[in-house]
């Protein structure tokens, strides 16, 4: 095992890691109808405490900013004392946890939004598909397209958020820049057609998604921030003429901003540069200068050799870690894991949420 870079601690810009395993953030929509985290999250997360470092489910620093049922957010008194409890016992286990900060935009529904308002996006084009909502699926709506002289107050929820987390006891927090929510909404030129100092070049686009990091950062400290992008990314619809370029820009100039990490998920279908396919993740790499993650599929192997390569200094594992709360010791044994449930990832209650065994109470396969 002492071979194995998995298992060698790592400085997270000052927060010492025990190893490279990272906790992906999944959603679980455990919370209740105030958005208040399930006292079932204080056992989830802290049964997970051996990884590197824990990143939470999407937590919306915002009412306007809820997407689906049954997601936590990070702002009234009893969200965030809900979410001290969690912190408090992945500490007293030895962890460490980031919060992940997310606006869904224009994935969302007027029924999830106060005084059943349009959602918000940087132009007025609806997501394909349908939305699991307190009503139940809905179709996409066409979102309001967001005012120039609103985008500060957006800027000020991720920092309201981030300054909440701190105070619920967080190492930090993961701003959330993937998967088709806001703010990659504002990054991809197939959901921004704006015109002006937001919309239209790289730079324009990538501005939203720079003021939120560098407000954030400004709040609570470089070292305690993180970002996560999805280059390439498809899911929620999303699509962007050139991502490796637009990417590229945007690692740049978060390597400026001295972050903690960068999160990048390797996309199903490799980014282009110049015609010919390109790793996301190493792409990435070449141009920020801080910590990175890598996520998207990885198996144990897959990992190490991605520590290896030297494409990566951390990796996160989804699905592995869901199903597996002591993922660290059974990859160190390699021992079987335990195989996860896709019925039950978002129903709510306890049922494969925190009843996956650990080796301690015998391996399922």
């Amino acid at each position: 095992m002492s071979q194995d870079l998995l298992f060698r601690p790592f400085d997270l810009a000052g927060l010492a890691l025990p190893n490279r395993i990272v906790m992906a953030p999944m959603t679980r929509n455990r919370a209740d109808r105030a958005a208040v985290p399930s006292p079932m999250a204080v056992e989830y997360y802290a049964s997970r405490a051996a990884a590197g470092l824990l990143v939470t489910e999407a937590t919306q620093v915002t009412q306007a900013g809820q997407g689906y049922a049954r997601t936590p957010a990070i702002g009234s008194d009893a969200q965030v004392a809900a979410w001290r409890t969690v912190t408090d016992a992945v500490h007293e286990a030895g962890g460490r946890i980031f919060l992940q900060v997310w606006h869904t935009g224009r994935i969302s529904h007027r029924v999830m939004q106060p005084g059943g308002a349009l959602p918000v996006a940087p132009s007025a084009i609806a997501a394909p598909g349908k939305i699991f909502t307190w009503e139940g699926l809905k179709d996409f709506e066409a979102p309001r397209a967001l005012e120039t002289a609103e985008l500060p107050g957006i800027v000020e929820y991720f920092v309201t958020g981030a300054r909440r987390a701190i105070e619920a006891g967080f190492d930090g927090v993961e701003v959330h820049a993937a998967n088709g929510y806001l703010l990659e909404q504002f990054l991809d030129d197939g959901t921004n057609h704006r015109t002006d100092a937001y919309g239209g070049s790289i730079a324009n686009r990538a501005r939203l998604v720079l003021e939120v990091v560098e407000a954030v950062a400004a709040a609570i400290g470089r070292e305690r921030v993180g970002v996560r992008v999805s280059p390439g990314g498809t899911f929620n619809g999303m699509h962007d003429s050139d991502p490796a370029a637009l990417h590229g820009y945007l690692a740049t100039e978060l390597g400026r901003l001295g972050i903690a990490y960068l999160h990048v998920i390797e996309p199903m279908q490799p980014i282009t540069v110049d015609g010919a396919p390109v790793s996301a993740v190493r792409h990435l790499r070449e141009r920020f200068p801080g910590a990175l993650i890598a996520a998207g599929g990885f198996t144990r192997e897959s990992a190490e050799e991605a520590l290896r390569a030297g494409s990566a200094d951390l990796v996160a594992f989804g699905k592995p870690f869901l199903a597996n709360p002591d993922l660290p010791a059974r990859f160190a044994l390699r021992a079987p894991l335990n195989t996860p449930d896709p019925s039950t990832f978002y129903t709510g209650d306890a049922k494969g949420y925190i009843d996956y065994p650990t080796l301690e109470a015998g391996v399922t396969a």
